[in-house]
């Protein structure tokens, strides 16, 4: 049955506004290309190239000193790596190191920032300031003063505590004191992640912590039975960024023992910039950087996997 004339208008309307709104969206979108451009381009220049670079040269003999004889070996290095007792060490290395400076920011972290989100405490917004700014300094400068500060014979925190008849250790040169060392400089820069815990324990409804008191709870159990649990998505993102953070540390080892490390400062980073700057060994180099990234790959997949018996979110319950 042919349409009516006022049929055949509609129809033709419908169809004429749907093309704006068509050239309209195909607008929007090429301009919000053009603002990620710049970094769409500064992702495929400093991060995707370099990645797929390395990952042909883990594949080769590429030498340094040797810039034209590279030859296509396999997975020659990835066999070397396998048996090679530097690798290994500096894995242990690196983990141990992680299992101090990982749950010693998180507490730390949460402390102060539980602190500095109580009302009593006067003046939280100077004080918030002053924790964050030390995460402004470079880490070059911050490892040297570090240096100075815990010096084993004129640091000012060995003759604190020479002055109350203490000992200290030598925090740099014992290998026994030296991961711990590195784990108190990372507390220099906890600002970020005090801040992200503040905004967290902000999120929390003061009506549970009213329905808390109510029940007699007191300030322990409120910590642990209502803060504690709503903030788990926070402290998963904590945890994943200190992890992922950690297994990359390199500027504070390799200033602090002048770029020769021993085996108690031998982290994976370390070996890896020694294989490639000192022994120019760059295709090895590269496939240890491969084999970190396979590292940090499987460990936030086990996070996240793990993040389902543990991390609580309100909109899914």
């Amino acid at each position: 049955m042919a349409a009516t004339p006022g049929e055949a208008t509609l129809a033709r309307g419908a169809v004429g506004s749907s093309r704006p709104r068509w050239g309209f969206a195909r607008r929007e979108a090429m301009w919000g290309y053009l603002f990620i451009s710049p970094w769409i381009a500064g992702f495929l220049l400093f991060t995707l190239i370099p990645m797929a670079a390395a990952l042909v040269f883990s594949l080769t003999d590429f030498d340094l000193r040797k810039p034209d004889a590279i030859h296509f070996i396999g997975l020659r290095n990835y066999e070397r790596l396998l048996v090679d007792h530097g690798v290994q060490s500096s894995l242990l290395t690196t983990i141990r190191y992680i299992l101090i400076t990982v749950p010693l920011n998180l507490v730390f972290s949460l402390a102060v920032a539980t602190l500095l989100n109580s009302p009593q405490v006067a003046g939280r917004s100077a004080f918030r300031t002053l924790f964050y700014m030390p995460i402004q300094i470079p880490l070059v400068a911050a490892t040297l003063i570090w240096a100075g500060v815990l010096n084993g014979s004129s640091g000012w925190v060995n003759q604190a505590l020479g002055a109350v008849g203490i000992t200290g250790p030598d925090w740099i040169g014992d290998s026994g004191w030296v991961l711990v060392t590195l784990a108190l400089i990372g507390l220099w820069s906890c600002g970020n992640m005090m801040l992200i815990f503040i905004a967290g324990l902000q999120s929390v409804p003061s009506e549970l912590y009213d329905a808390a008191r109510v029940d007699g709870a007191g300030r322990w159990a409120t910590f642990t039975r209502v803060t504690v649990p709503l903030i788990t998505p926070v402290i998963f993102y904590n945890v994943l960024i200190s992890l992922v953070t950690s297994f990359q540390v390199f500027i504070q080892p390799y200033v602090l023992k002048n770029g020769i490390p021993d085996d108690a400062t031998n982290l994976f980073n370390v070996n890896l910039y020694r294989e490639a700057f000192s022994f120019n060994q760059m295709g090895y180099a590269s496939a240890l950087a491969w084999v970190l990234f396979g590292v940090i790959l499987v460990v936030t997949l086990v996070l996240f996997w793990s993040s389902r018996r543990w991390v609580y979110y309100a909109a899914e319950r």
